[in-house]
């Protein structure tokens, strides 16, 4: 396949850069699907298919029949007012490319162009998925997993650009590579009373305090010490005065873990424990236990195909093994379709000006990284539809 001939790193920076400018939220990618589909129209031979209002799947089919390979990027930004020193800021404001996914979108552009104009050599066909709304739960993926366009997909892959090292590495790993994510939210509903006659009260401040405390025992004592798992309380909102007891309490937590029977060990004992602890105080409460995004695991054959591509792209010697995550991504859903491979692309270091990490709003990565992920997307393709 002749790879170099339709590489243009000018055209994937323009699509880079245009995407950057026009970010637009999940959910509200609509100007940026149309622009996708435009460009997609443009370099000929795929066919269009639209699972959701704004999200796009093109389809290149070889001359052979065989397996259908995916490669997947993520086009949503986030509500984040850009302070990075581009010039090509976002155009929209209070929205920005502060994930890298104007960069996935671009990149996953540039492959489609060469897998297009190669399509002859093509032995199966390759479904190019630009994924909506990553950033937002439910997400994306499952809307496009449920559309079942996806249904005939023997592999799927996956990357994300990173900073925090210079151009040229590639990063993955078998197995659970990043968490699940699940959202509970609880309202304690108690009995108000003075700041001077606790007595009086059903003191939904301190049940929240106890519940915060106790579930977090759930990692220490009832998760196996050699598993990963996290929860944190990051909303509490309750009162309004210092001498005032109110009546209610609102927490909200995340949960993370690396299994799913550890995910349900979680679900089961942090409603018991709420339960346990409200009856005990003489409080009501509402509990809704949120499934977010399933655990991201890696397919051994899909990662020894990373591995494969890698050594091809950046050389044996820059491929890594990536430790384990507790951030979560909703490409954890094709995996319920078929084997999936998730990578990481290296997006340029510290040294070089690229210090702040995804989510910041001065946020910056290494235009050069992008050949690099092309080639990727290429060669999955290509190593996909071998066997």
């Amino acid at each position: 396949m002749n790879i170099e001939k339709y590489l243009d790193e000018k055209e994937i920076l323009s699509w880079r850069r245009w995407f950057h400018e026009n970010a637009e939220m999940s959910f509200k990618e609509y100007n940026t699907s149309a622009y996708i589909e435009e460009e997609l129209k443009k370099i000929g031979g795929i066919e269009i298919l639209k699972p959701t209002p704004t999200s796009v799947i093109g389809v290149i089919k070889g001359n052979d029949k065989g397996k259908t390979v995916a490669l997947r990027a993520d086009i949503d930004a986030l509500p984040i007012e850009e302070e990075s020193d581009v010039e090509f800021k976002s155009k929209n404001k209070g929205v920005m490319h502060a994930c890298g996914h104007d960069t996935h979108a671009a990149m996953l552009l540039g492959a489609a162009k060469i897998l297009a104009n190669n399509r002859e050599s093509l032995k199966g066909s390759v479904k190019l998925i630009f994924q909506h709304a990553e950033e937002s739960p439910p997400g994306g993926a499952v809307e496009i997993v449920n559309s079942h366009m996806v249904d005939d997909v023997d592999e799927f892959y996956g990357l994300h650009i990173m900073p925090g090292m210079s151009v040229g590495y590639i990063l993955s790993n078998e197995g659970p590579i990043m968490a699940s994510s699940d959202t509970v939210t609880i309202k304690i509903q108690g009995k108000g009373a003075h700041g001077s006659m606790p007595e009086k009260s059903i003191d939904p401040i301190m049940i929240g305090s106890m519940i915060v405390i106790n579930v977090n025992q759930i990692i220490s004592r009832n998760v196996n010490a050699f598993e990963k798992a996290v929860i944190s309380c990051g909303v509490f909102n309750s009162g309004t005065a210092e001498n005032i007891i109110p009546d209610t309490a609102n927490l909200k937590f995340t949960v993370r873990n690396l299994s799913e029977e550890t995910r349900e060990l979680i679900e089961v004992r942090f409603k018991e424990i709420v339960d346990g602890i409200c009856k005990a105080n003489g409080a009501t409460y509402e509990f809704e236990y949120m499934k977010g995004y399933d655990v991201n695991i890696n397919s051994k054959e899909c990662v020894d195909k990373i591995k494969k591509a890698a050594e091809k792209v950046v050389g044996k010697e820059n491929y890594m093994d990536v430790p384990q995550q507790m951030g979560s991504e909703d490409f954890s859903f094709y995996r319920r379709i078929a084997p999936s491979g998730y990578f990481i692309l290296s997006g340029g270091s510290a040294e070089e000006g690229y210090e702040y990490v995804n989510h910041h709003p001065k946020f910056k990565i290494d235009e050069k990284a992008f050949v690099y992920g092309v080639k990727m997307h290429v060669e999955l393709a290509l190593l996909g539809l071998e066997d």
